[in-house]
């Protein structure tokens, strides 16, 4: 089956509602204005149960279907990001110097349109919980309300999330068992040597240098420390010392990311990094500290609920418009930890050829949403059928 017919015909109350979000974002956990539209279109739903105020800002609202039966979370997150709009549109965003640069607008219209649509038909047997997350980018909202106990506290079961994904074919869904995104941690090191000027270097310890020679050492944990077959990114984001052209500065700043999916190589970088850190400031005889910061863990898919995604996909786009065999992208998602938390499933959805997330020209393609919300309905029916149907 395609998109579902009643879901086609408040379509465009889908692109009202993301429109007007977009016209509002709102960063990490701060998202109040967000959160009250949300609530307000959940009460003309009817809705069974609206629990605000979860993660800050979060929402969880219980669906009640018919009998008895376990409960689906669905999630959608609903921050956006720190950067100034360059679309045009006329639903541009009105706050200064934030924008939904990711798709978290169509991702909540998305998720509320097939709320409305399961609050009419409740063809379903149990309960659905429609989680409403703020900070996923930065914040880590999912785990928040993970911690503030919302997998028990609603007995969810499974979990399931959807992400739109530019220059990917319009319509079509893509996932893979197994991990698909990858975890995000940061790296930070300081040096300190003795500064003075730049044409006496003698009487210097000059950081510049030493920077330079870690920079390029770390390049080497991945290119002679990892399995080639093991995927892993250990990226230099940042350098930033000096001020002019004849002073050697007193301090480096050193800033990066690294990349993984399993948890041996995160270790084994951690290892490496303090060695190769250690070991330049004795060279260097200056002193070099190292912070490395653990962020999102990696997206990890249930093989079973992969697969059963993968089938409910394909009721909706097709056999041919899914990919159930994605290769794992190296972006990080904080879904990650509901899926620590529940076994689920994590899918892409192509929503055609535009700018990319995080760009200030990019903007959500409404023509999806009717898209997402059948696959969100369907995965909700298709689990949890009522008795006798």
């Amino acid at each position: 089956m395609p998109v579902v017919n009643r879901i086609a015909d408040f379509s465009a109350d889908m692109a009202k509602w993301r429109q007007h979000l977009h016209t509002i974002p709102e960063l990490g956990l701060e998202c109040h204005q967000t959160a009250a539209f949300v609530a307000e279109r959940l009460r003309e739903f009817g809705v069974d149960e609206i629990h605000e105020g979860i993660a800050t800002t979060g929402i969880v609202a219980i669906i009640n279907g018919q009998g008895d039966g376990p409960t689906m979370g669905l999630r959608a997150d609903m921050d956006a990001l720190p950067i100034t709009e360059e679309t045009g549109v006329p639903y541009a965003s009105t706050h200064e110097g934030k924008m939904h640069a990711c798709g978290h607008d169509g991702h909540t219209a998305m998720l509320l349109g097939a709320a409305k649509y399961l609050a009419e038909t409740r063809n379903f047997a149990g309960r659905v919980a429609l989680m409403f997350q703020p900070a996923e980018e930065f914040g880590g909202g999912g785990e928040i309300m993970v911690q503030e106990g919302v997998m028990d506290r609603f007995n969810v079961q499974q979990v399931f999330a959807l992400h739109n994904a530019p220059g990917l074919e319009f319509g079509r869904f893509h996932t893979t068992p197994g991990p698909i995104m990858a975890a995000a941690d940061t790296f930070t090191i300081n040096l300190t040597g003795k500064g003075g000027h730049g044409a006496r270097p003698h009487d210097c310890v000059d950081p510049v240098v030493a920077a330079c020679a870690i920079v390029q050492s770390l390049q080497t944990i991945v290119s002679r420390n990892v399995d080639p077959r093991q995927q892993l990114v250990v990226s230099t984001t940042q350098i930033h010392t000096g001020t002019t052209d004849n002073v050697i500065p007193e301090e480096v700043y050193i800033n990066g990311t690294v990349r993984t999916f399993d948890k041996d190589v995160q270790a084994m970088v951690v290892r490496r990094m303090q060695a190769i850190v250690d070991g330049h400031a004795a060279s260097f005889d200056l002193k070099a500290e190292l912070d490395f910061e653990f962020g999102y863990p990696p997206t990890v898919n249930d093989p079973g609920k992969a697969g059963f995604a993968v089938d409910v996909a394909g009721e909706v786009a097709g056999e041919a418009g899914v990919e159930a065999d994605f290769p794992p992208v190296m972006g990080a998602e904080d879904f990650s930890y509901m899926l620590e938390a529940r076994p689920g499933a994590y899918l892409m959805l192509g929503q055609g050829e535009g700018a990319g997330v995080h760009h200030p020209k990019y903007n959500f393609n409404d023509d999806i949403a009717p898209i997402g919300a059948s696959f969100f309905a369907r995965l909700v029916e298709r689990a949890q059928p009522v008795a006798g149907k």
